[in-house]
Protein backbone atom coordinates (compact mmCIF):
# COMPACT_ATOMS: atom_id res chain seq x y z
CA UNK A 1 0.00 0.00 0.00
CA UNK A 2 1.47 3.27 -1.41
CA UNK A 3 1.82 6.40 1.18
CA UNK A 4 0.59 8.37 -1.42
CA UNK A 5 -2.28 7.80 -4.14
CA UNK A 6 -3.53 9.12 -6.81
CA UNK A 7 -7.59 9.99 -6.35
CA UNK A 8 -10.26 10.88 -8.72
CA UNK A 9 -8.05 13.37 -10.86
CA UNK A 10 -4.28 12.84 -9.17
CA UNK A 11 -3.11 13.50 -6.03
CA UNK A 12 -3.44 16.10 -3.39
CA UNK A 13 -2.55 16.67 0.47
CA UNK A 14 -2.35 19.93 3.01
CA UNK A 15 0.55 22.07 2.12
CA UNK A 16 3.75 21.24 4.44
CA UNK A 17 1.99 17.81 6.11
CA UNK A 18 1.77 15.63 2.89
CA UNK A 19 1.78 18.51 0.16
CA UNK A 20 6.04 18.84 0.58
CA UNK A 21 8.26 19.21 -1.72
CA UNK A 22 10.00 16.23 -1.17
CA UNK A 23 6.81 14.41 -1.90
CA UNK A 24 5.98 16.21 -4.67
CA UNK A 25 9.16 14.98 -6.71
CA UNK A 26 8.16 11.31 -5.31
CA UNK A 27 5.14 12.10 -7.26
CA UNK A 28 6.84 14.00 -10.35
CA UNK A 29 9.45 11.36 -10.36
CA UNK A 30 6.57 8.65 -10.35
CA UNK A 31 5.13 10.07 -13.36
CA UNK A 32 8.24 10.41 -15.17
CA UNK A 33 8.46 6.87 -15.22
CA UNK A 34 5.59 6.09 -16.11
CA UNK A 35 6.34 8.95 -19.11
CA UNK A 36 9.17 7.16 -20.14
CA UNK A 37 8.04 3.27 -20.06
CA UNK A 38 4.28 3.81 -21.35
CA UNK A 39 4.33 6.97 -23.60
CA UNK A 40 6.82 8.64 -26.09
CA UNK A 41 8.87 10.83 -23.89
CA UNK A 42 10.16 12.47 -26.48
CA UNK A 43 7.44 14.38 -27.51
CA UNK A 44 7.49 16.22 -23.76
CA UNK A 45 5.79 17.00 -20.90
CA UNK A 46 3.62 20.36 -20.20
CA UNK A 47 3.56 21.51 -16.69
CA UNK A 48 1.55 24.71 -15.61
CA UNK A 49 0.56 25.87 -12.31
CA UNK A 50 -2.54 27.92 -10.58
CA UNK A 51 -2.48 30.80 -7.94
CA UNK A 52 -1.49 28.06 -4.91
CA UNK A 53 0.75 28.68 -1.87
CA UNK A 54 4.02 27.72 -3.88
CA UNK A 55 2.44 26.28 -6.98
CA UNK A 56 5.22 28.21 -9.52
CA UNK A 57 7.65 26.62 -7.23
CA UNK A 58 6.71 23.09 -7.02
CA UNK A 59 6.45 23.32 -11.20
CA UNK A 60 9.97 24.51 -11.47
CA UNK A 61 10.58 21.67 -8.81
CA UNK A 62 8.30 19.03 -10.92
CA UNK A 63 10.04 20.46 -14.00
CA UNK A 64 13.69 19.22 -13.07
CA UNK A 65 12.52 15.86 -11.91
CA UNK A 66 10.82 15.47 -15.28
CA UNK A 67 13.85 17.02 -16.77
CA UNK A 68 16.34 14.32 -15.10
CA UNK A 69 14.44 11.73 -16.61
CA UNK A 70 15.80 12.66 -20.42
CA UNK A 71 12.00 14.03 -20.90
CA UNK A 72 11.12 17.83 -23.05
CA UNK A 73 9.67 19.95 -20.71
CA UNK A 74 7.90 23.04 -21.60
CA UNK A 75 7.02 25.19 -18.16
CA UNK A 76 4.30 27.74 -18.58
CA UNK A 77 5.74 31.29 -18.17
CA UNK A 78 2.24 32.69 -15.85
CA UNK A 79 -0.55 30.90 -13.79
CA UNK A 80 -2.97 29.43 -15.69
CA UNK A 81 -6.38 27.03 -15.40
CA UNK A 82 -6.27 23.28 -15.46
CA UNK A 83 -8.04 23.13 -18.88
CA UNK A 84 -5.28 25.43 -20.55
CA UNK A 85 -2.33 22.72 -19.75
CA UNK A 86 -5.11 20.01 -21.50
CA UNK A 87 -5.37 22.27 -24.80
CA UNK A 88 -1.51 22.44 -24.86
CA UNK A 89 -0.67 19.01 -24.22
CA UNK A 90 -3.79 18.04 -27.31
CA UNK A 91 -2.54 20.90 -29.63
CA UNK A 92 1.15 20.34 -29.32
CA UNK A 93 0.87 16.30 -29.12
CA UNK A 94 3.35 16.72 -26.18
CA UNK A 95 3.46 12.84 -23.92
CA UNK A 96 1.32 14.56 -21.10
CA UNK A 97 0.89 17.20 -19.05
CA UNK A 98 1.02 18.02 -14.91
CA UNK A 99 -0.79 21.04 -13.51
CA UNK A 100 0.15 21.91 -10.03
CA UNK A 101 -3.48 22.55 -8.49
CA UNK A 102 -5.70 21.59 -5.66
CA UNK A 103 -9.01 22.63 -8.00
CA UNK A 104 -11.98 23.43 -5.58
CA UNK A 105 -10.09 22.51 -2.58
CA UNK A 106 -9.72 24.95 0.88
CA UNK A 107 -6.05 27.03 0.57
CA UNK A 108 -4.29 24.42 3.19
CA UNK A 109 -4.22 22.13 0.08
CA UNK A 110 -2.33 21.60 -3.04
CA UNK A 111 -2.06 18.69 -5.60
CA UNK A 112 -0.80 17.56 -8.70
CA UNK A 113 -2.93 16.50 -11.69
CA UNK A 114 -1.74 14.39 -14.75
CA UNK A 115 -3.49 15.02 -18.29
CA UNK A 116 -3.05 12.20 -20.56
CA UNK A 117 -1.85 12.54 -24.08
CA UNK A 118 -5.34 13.05 -25.30
CA UNK A 119 -5.70 16.16 -23.27
CA UNK A 120 -8.10 15.09 -20.22
CA UNK A 121 -7.89 13.30 -17.12
CA UNK A 122 -5.91 9.82 -17.39
CA UNK A 123 -7.76 6.92 -17.62
CA UNK A 124 -8.29 4.94 -14.93
CA UNK A 125 -5.86 2.32 -16.44
CA UNK A 126 -3.27 5.02 -16.71
CA UNK A 127 -4.11 6.03 -12.93
CA UNK A 128 -3.05 2.39 -12.32
CA UNK A 129 0.55 2.63 -13.87
CA UNK A 130 1.37 5.71 -12.50
CA UNK A 131 0.49 3.91 -9.11
CA UNK A 132 2.41 1.38 -9.95
CA UNK A 133 5.62 3.63 -10.82
CA UNK A 134 4.80 6.10 -7.31
CA UNK A 135 4.98 2.74 -5.33
CA UNK A 136 8.34 1.76 -6.76
CA UNK A 137 9.69 5.02 -6.46
CA UNK A 138 8.83 4.78 -2.71
CA UNK A 139 9.06 1.34 -1.77
CA UNK A 140 12.61 1.13 -3.56
CA UNK A 141 14.30 4.71 -2.68
CA UNK A 142 14.94 5.40 -6.07
CA UNK A 143 17.61 7.90 -5.93
CA UNK A 144 17.09 10.86 -8.13
CA UNK A 145 19.01 11.79 -11.13
CA UNK A 146 20.92 14.77 -12.08
CA UNK A 147 18.78 17.86 -13.37
CA UNK A 148 18.76 18.61 -17.17
CA UNK A 149 17.94 22.29 -17.40
CA UNK A 150 18.55 22.55 -20.84
CA UNK A 151 15.18 20.44 -21.70
CA UNK A 152 13.38 23.10 -19.79
CA UNK A 153 11.60 25.53 -21.96
CA UNK A 154 9.34 28.34 -21.26
CA UNK A 155 5.65 28.45 -22.43
CA UNK A 156 3.48 30.73 -23.10
CA UNK A 157 -0.17 29.38 -22.02
CA UNK A 158 -2.73 32.41 -22.45
CA UNK A 159 -3.00 33.20 -26.39
CA UNK A 160 -3.51 29.48 -27.56
CA UNK A 161 -6.16 28.99 -25.37
CA UNK A 162 -7.88 32.08 -26.01
CA UNK A 163 -7.65 31.70 -29.45
CA UNK A 164 -9.29 28.30 -29.83
CA UNK A 165 -12.02 29.37 -27.33
CA UNK A 166 -12.99 32.27 -29.50
CA UNK A 167 -14.00 29.82 -32.36
CA UNK A 168 -16.44 28.03 -29.58
CA UNK A 169 -19.44 30.54 -29.99
CA UNK A 170 -22.06 32.94 -32.33
CA UNK A 171 -19.97 36.00 -31.30
CA UNK A 172 -22.22 38.44 -33.93
CA UNK A 173 -25.77 37.16 -31.84
CA UNK A 174 -24.02 37.65 -28.01
CA UNK A 175 -22.86 41.28 -29.26
CA UNK A 176 -26.53 41.62 -30.78
CA UNK A 177 -28.27 40.52 -27.64
CA UNK A 178 -26.36 43.83 -25.86
CA UNK A 179 -26.28 41.41 -22.67
CA UNK A 180 -23.69 42.76 -19.73
CA UNK A 181 -21.90 39.76 -17.16
CA UNK A 182 -19.56 39.86 -14.50
CA UNK A 183 -17.00 36.90 -14.15
CA UNK A 184 -15.60 35.91 -10.74
CA UNK A 185 -12.38 33.64 -10.39
CA UNK A 186 -12.25 33.80 -6.88
CA UNK A 187 -9.03 34.73 -6.93
CA UNK A 188 -7.98 31.75 -9.23
CA UNK A 189 -6.34 30.81 -12.26
CA UNK A 190 -8.79 31.48 -14.61
CA UNK A 191 -8.16 35.43 -13.92
CA UNK A 192 -8.55 37.61 -16.92
CA UNK A 193 -9.86 34.74 -19.48
CA UNK A 194 -13.38 35.33 -20.11
CA UNK A 195 -13.13 39.27 -19.70
CA UNK A 196 -10.93 39.44 -22.32
CA UNK A 197 -12.52 36.90 -24.67
CA UNK A 198 -15.69 39.02 -24.23
CA UNK A 199 -14.45 42.52 -24.25
CA UNK A 200 -12.40 41.58 -26.92
CA UNK A 201 -15.87 40.85 -28.95
CA UNK A 202 -17.54 43.40 -28.06
CA UNK A 203 -19.53 41.91 -25.03
CA UNK A 204 -19.86 44.31 -22.03
CA UNK A 205 -18.26 42.16 -19.12
CA UNK A 206 -16.38 42.92 -15.16
CA UNK A 207 -14.51 40.98 -13.53
CA UNK A 208 -14.56 40.55 -9.72
CA UNK A 209 -11.30 38.41 -7.63
CA UNK A 210 -9.12 38.73 -9.76
CA UNK A 211 -6.18 39.44 -8.16
CA UNK A 212 -3.71 36.56 -6.96
CA UNK A 213 -4.68 35.17 -3.39
CA UNK A 214 -3.78 32.15 -2.20
CA UNK A 215 -5.78 32.21 1.06
CA UNK A 216 -9.10 32.80 -1.51
CA UNK A 217 -10.30 35.88 0.14
CA UNK A 218 -10.92 33.99 2.79
CA UNK A 219 -13.64 31.02 1.33
CA UNK A 220 -13.23 27.57 -0.78
CA UNK A 221 -12.85 28.42 -4.21
CA UNK A 222 -15.88 26.48 -4.91
CA UNK A 223 -18.55 27.95 -7.02
CA UNK A 224 -21.53 27.08 -4.81
CA UNK A 225 -23.09 28.40 -2.17
CA UNK A 226 -21.87 30.41 0.25
CA UNK A 227 -18.65 30.89 -1.52
CA UNK A 228 -19.95 32.27 -4.01
CA UNK A 229 -21.87 35.19 -2.52
CA UNK A 230 -20.13 37.58 -3.62
CA UNK A 231 -20.59 36.88 -7.20
CA UNK A 232 -24.54 37.28 -6.01
CA UNK A 233 -23.98 40.75 -4.48
CA UNK A 234 -21.79 42.12 -7.50
CA UNK A 235 -24.89 40.91 -10.21
CA UNK A 236 -27.62 42.89 -8.02
CA UNK A 237 -25.33 46.34 -7.19
CA UNK A 238 -24.09 46.30 -10.86
CA UNK A 239 -27.99 45.25 -12.58
CA UNK A 240 -25.38 42.29 -14.87
CA UNK A 241 -27.55 40.29 -16.80
CA UNK A 242 -25.95 37.15 -15.27
CA UNK A 243 -22.27 36.37 -13.20
CA UNK A 244 -20.67 33.55 -14.54
CA UNK A 245 -17.70 31.51 -11.98
CA UNK A 246 -14.91 29.56 -12.00
CA UNK A 247 -13.19 27.32 -9.30
CA UNK A 248 -10.07 28.02 -8.51
CA UNK A 249 -7.97 26.15 -11.30
CA UNK A 250 -10.87 27.25 -14.18
CA UNK A 251 -12.66 23.89 -14.68
CA UNK A 252 -16.07 24.13 -12.44
CA UNK A 253 -18.55 26.76 -13.62
CA UNK A 254 -20.71 28.14 -11.21
CA UNK A 255 -23.45 30.73 -12.32
CA UNK A 256 -25.94 33.66 -10.57
CA UNK A 257 -28.95 34.93 -12.03
CA UNK A 258 -29.67 38.21 -12.65
CA UNK A 259 -31.95 38.64 -9.35
CA UNK A 260 -28.88 37.44 -7.63
CA UNK A 261 -30.15 33.50 -7.40
CA UNK A 262 -27.78 30.61 -7.19
CA UNK A 263 -27.65 28.69 -10.51
CA UNK A 264 -26.26 25.75 -9.21
CA UNK A 265 -24.32 23.04 -11.47
CA UNK A 266 -27.18 20.11 -12.24
CA UNK A 267 -28.88 23.52 -13.93
CA UNK A 268 -26.17 24.50 -15.85
CA UNK A 269 -25.81 20.99 -17.28
CA UNK A 270 -29.37 20.93 -17.90
CA UNK A 271 -29.57 24.23 -19.62
CA UNK A 272 -26.35 23.30 -22.00
CA UNK A 273 -27.66 19.93 -23.01
CA UNK A 274 -30.80 21.86 -23.98
CA UNK A 275 -28.65 24.66 -26.15
CA UNK A 276 -26.40 22.15 -27.37
CA UNK A 277 -29.32 18.89 -28.10
CA UNK A 278 -32.09 21.01 -28.80
CA UNK A 279 -31.79 24.85 -29.94
CA UNK A 280 -28.13 23.65 -31.52
CA UNK A 281 -29.65 20.26 -32.46
CA UNK A 282 -25.57 18.83 -32.58
CA UNK A 283 -25.49 15.24 -32.61
CA UNK A 284 -24.06 12.58 -30.14
CA UNK A 285 -25.00 11.23 -26.82
CA UNK A 286 -24.99 12.30 -22.89
CA UNK A 287 -22.82 11.47 -20.27
CA UNK A 288 -23.22 12.22 -16.63
CA UNK A 289 -21.77 10.94 -13.64
CA UNK A 290 -24.02 9.26 -11.02
CA UNK A 291 -24.81 11.87 -8.52
CA UNK A 292 -26.57 14.36 -11.60
CA UNK A 293 -30.13 15.06 -11.59
CA UNK A 294 -32.47 13.06 -13.08
CA UNK A 295 -33.73 15.95 -15.04
CA UNK A 296 -30.87 14.83 -17.26
CA UNK A 297 -32.72 11.66 -18.15
CA UNK A 298 -35.90 13.81 -19.46
CA UNK A 299 -33.60 15.89 -21.71
CA UNK A 300 -32.07 12.99 -23.53
CA UNK A 301 -35.33 10.93 -23.96
CA UNK A 302 -36.90 14.11 -25.43
CA UNK A 303 -33.91 14.50 -27.73
CA UNK A 304 -33.85 10.81 -28.13
CA UNK A 305 -30.29 10.74 -27.09
CA UNK A 306 -28.64 7.87 -25.44
CA UNK A 307 -28.09 8.74 -22.05
CA UNK A 308 -24.50 6.88 -20.26
CA UNK A 309 -24.38 7.61 -16.75
CA UNK A 310 -20.70 6.47 -14.68
CA UNK A 311 -19.12 6.67 -11.85
CA UNK A 312 -17.93 9.70 -10.64
CA UNK A 313 -15.00 11.35 -11.83
CA UNK A 314 -14.41 13.24 -14.65
CA UNK A 315 -12.14 10.63 -15.88
CA UNK A 316 -14.93 8.06 -16.82
CA UNK A 317 -16.89 10.41 -18.66
CA UNK A 318 -13.72 11.67 -20.68
CA UNK A 319 -13.08 7.60 -21.29
CA UNK A 320 -16.72 7.40 -22.95
CA UNK A 321 -15.40 10.64 -24.73
CA UNK A 322 -12.42 9.23 -26.68
CA UNK A 323 -14.40 5.82 -27.06
CA UNK A 324 -17.97 7.40 -28.64
CA UNK A 325 -19.30 9.99 -29.60
CA UNK A 326 -20.51 12.19 -27.09
CA UNK A 327 -21.81 15.41 -27.01
CA UNK A 328 -21.82 16.54 -23.76
CA UNK A 329 -20.87 15.03 -20.58
CA UNK A 330 -21.43 16.74 -16.71
CA UNK A 331 -20.53 15.90 -13.19
CA UNK A 332 -22.19 17.47 -10.32
CA UNK A 333 -19.55 19.16 -9.07
CA UNK A 334 -19.61 21.88 -12.10
CA UNK A 335 -17.16 20.17 -14.46
CA UNK A 336 -18.62 20.15 -17.86
CA UNK A 337 -17.21 18.84 -21.38
CA UNK A 338 -18.41 18.98 -24.62
CA UNK A 339 -17.13 17.39 -28.15
CA UNK A 340 -16.80 20.73 -29.62
CA UNK A 341 -13.36 20.96 -27.47
CA UNK A 342 -10.86 18.49 -26.50
CA UNK A 343 -12.56 15.97 -23.91
CA UNK A 344 -12.18 17.70 -20.46
CA UNK A 345 -13.90 19.94 -18.10
CA UNK A 346 -13.49 23.89 -18.90
CA UNK A 347 -15.53 26.47 -16.67
CA UNK A 348 -14.68 29.57 -19.44
CA UNK A 349 -16.37 27.23 -22.20
CA UNK A 350 -19.35 26.65 -20.12
CA UNK A 351 -19.21 30.13 -19.61
CA UNK A 352 -19.31 30.98 -23.03
CA UNK A 353 -22.28 28.53 -23.96
CA UNK A 354 -24.15 29.90 -21.10
CA UNK A 355 -24.09 33.32 -22.10
CA UNK A 356 -24.51 31.80 -26.04
CA UNK A 357 -27.81 30.36 -24.96
CA UNK A 358 -29.32 33.31 -22.93
CA UNK A 359 -28.55 35.45 -26.48
CA UNK A 360 -29.99 33.15 -28.71
CA UNK A 361 -33.25 33.33 -26.38
CA UNK A 362 -33.49 36.25 -25.15
CA UNK A 363 -33.87 35.15 -21.56
CA UNK A 364 -32.21 34.88 -18.39
CA UNK A 365 -31.34 32.06 -16.60
CA UNK A 366 -33.75 32.52 -14.39
CA UNK A 367 -36.55 32.22 -17.27
CA UNK A 368 -34.51 29.78 -19.04
CA UNK A 369 -34.74 27.27 -16.38
CA UNK A 370 -38.87 28.59 -15.66
CA UNK A 371 -38.93 26.88 -19.28
CA UNK A 372 -37.93 23.34 -18.27
CA UNK A 373 -39.55 23.32 -15.25
CA UNK A 374 -42.83 23.84 -16.40
CA UNK A 375 -41.93 20.78 -19.07
CA UNK A 376 -40.17 18.47 -16.94
CA UNK A 377 -41.37 19.20 -13.69
CA UNK A 378 -39.34 20.55 -10.33
CA UNK A 379 -35.88 19.28 -9.20
CA UNK A 380 -34.51 20.00 -5.95
CA UNK A 381 -30.96 19.24 -5.00
CA UNK A 382 -29.16 19.37 -2.14
CA UNK A 383 -25.69 18.01 -0.84
CA UNK A 384 -23.81 17.85 2.87
CA UNK A 385 -20.57 17.09 3.23
CA UNK A 386 -19.50 15.59 6.56
CA UNK A 387 -16.01 15.27 7.85
CA UNK A 388 -16.23 11.98 10.17
CA UNK A 389 -14.47 10.20 12.76
CA UNK A 390 -12.23 7.02 11.86
CA UNK A 391 -14.41 4.16 10.52
CA UNK A 392 -17.66 6.26 10.38
CA UNK A 393 -17.33 6.30 6.77
CA UNK A 394 -17.41 2.77 6.41
CA UNK A 395 -20.03 2.39 9.05
CA UNK A 396 -22.62 4.58 7.07
CA UNK A 397 -21.61 2.79 3.95
CA UNK A 398 -22.72 -0.49 5.50
CA UNK A 399 -26.12 0.86 7.42
CA UNK A 400 -27.46 1.85 4.04
CA UNK A 401 -26.43 -0.97 2.29
CA UNK A 402 -28.53 -3.34 4.15
CA UNK A 403 -31.55 -4.25 3.00
CA UNK A 404 -33.17 -4.23 6.35
CA UNK A 405 -33.25 -0.03 6.04
CA UNK A 406 -36.57 0.67 4.22
CA UNK A 407 -38.05 3.41 4.90
CA UNK A 408 -36.29 7.04 5.33
CA UNK A 409 -38.84 8.70 6.97
CA UNK A 410 -42.37 9.16 5.14
CA UNK A 411 -41.07 7.22 2.29
CA UNK A 412 -40.11 3.71 1.53
CA UNK A 413 -36.85 2.43 -0.02
CA UNK A 414 -38.22 0.98 -3.37
CA UNK A 415 -34.88 0.56 -5.09
CA UNK A 416 -30.60 1.31 -5.05
CA UNK A 417 -28.42 1.02 -6.75
CA UNK A 418 -24.56 0.93 -5.90
CA UNK A 419 -22.40 1.96 -8.72
CA UNK A 420 -20.27 4.66 -6.93
CA UNK A 421 -21.24 5.29 -3.59
CA UNK A 422 -25.45 3.96 -2.41
CA UNK A 423 -28.38 5.51 -3.71
CA UNK A 424 -31.27 5.03 -2.49
CA UNK A 425 -34.91 5.84 -4.30
CA UNK A 426 -37.35 6.96 -2.44
CA UNK A 427 -40.98 5.95 -3.60
CA UNK A 428 -41.11 8.40 -6.26
CA UNK A 429 -40.26 11.79 -4.59
CA UNK A 430 -36.68 11.33 -5.61
CA UNK A 431 -33.38 9.68 -4.12
CA UNK A 432 -30.72 10.05 -1.57
CA UNK A 433 -27.09 9.27 -1.86
CA UNK A 434 -23.65 8.70 0.40
CA UNK A 435 -20.52 8.24 -0.83
CA UNK A 436 -16.98 9.15 0.28
CA UNK A 437 -15.28 11.70 -1.32
CA UNK A 438 -12.29 10.14 -3.65
CA UNK A 439 -10.05 13.60 -2.68
CA UNK A 440 -11.11 14.30 0.97
CA UNK A 441 -11.77 12.66 4.68
CA UNK A 442 -15.36 13.50 4.09
CA UNK A 443 -18.34 11.82 3.49
CA UNK A 444 -20.91 13.71 0.81
CA UNK A 445 -24.73 13.24 1.23
CA UNK A 446 -26.91 14.51 -1.91
CA UNK A 447 -30.65 14.26 -2.39
CA UNK A 448 -32.89 15.18 -5.17
CA UNK A 449 -36.63 15.37 -4.63
CA UNK A 450 -39.23 16.92 -6.45
CA UNK A 451 -39.69 19.84 -3.26
CA UNK A 452 -37.17 21.43 -1.87
CA UNK A 453 -38.69 21.06 1.64
CA UNK A 454 -38.39 17.37 0.97
CA UNK A 455 -35.08 17.46 -0.33
CA UNK A 456 -33.55 19.51 2.83
CA UNK A 457 -36.12 16.69 5.15
CA UNK A 458 -34.28 13.68 4.06
CA UNK A 459 -30.69 15.79 4.27
CA UNK A 460 -31.14 16.41 7.62
CA UNK A 461 -32.30 12.76 8.23
CA UNK A 462 -29.89 10.93 7.11
CA UNK A 463 -26.71 13.10 8.48
CA UNK A 464 -28.60 12.77 11.86
CA UNK A 465 -28.27 8.62 10.90
CA UNK A 466 -24.63 9.15 10.20
CA UNK A 467 -23.60 11.03 12.82
CA UNK A 468 -24.70 8.13 15.24
CA UNK A 469 -23.05 5.30 13.88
Amino acid sequence: MTSIQFGTDGWRGVIADDFTFANARIVAQGIARYVVRCEDARKGVIIGYDHRFASDEIASTAAEVLSASGTPVFLTDKPCPTPAVSLLVKQRSAAGGLMITASHNPYQWNGIKYKASYGSSALPSIVAQIEQELDVVQKENVPPLPTRKNLIQPLEPRAPYLDTLERLVDWRRLRDAKLRFVSDVMHGSATGLLVELFRRNGVACDEIRGTRDPLFGGVHPEPIEPHIDALSKAVLEGKFDAGLCADGDGDRIGAIDRDGTFVNPHQIFALLVWHLAGTRNLPGDIAKTFSVTKLIDKLAAKFCRKLHETPIGFKYICELMLEQNILIGGEESGGIGTNLYIPERDATVSALLLAELMAWHGKSLGELLAVLTAEFGEYHYGRVDLDLKPGQKEKAIAYFSNTKLDRILDWKVVRREDMDGIKLYLDDVGWVMIRASGTENLLRVYCETSKLETTQRVLVAVTKIVQTL
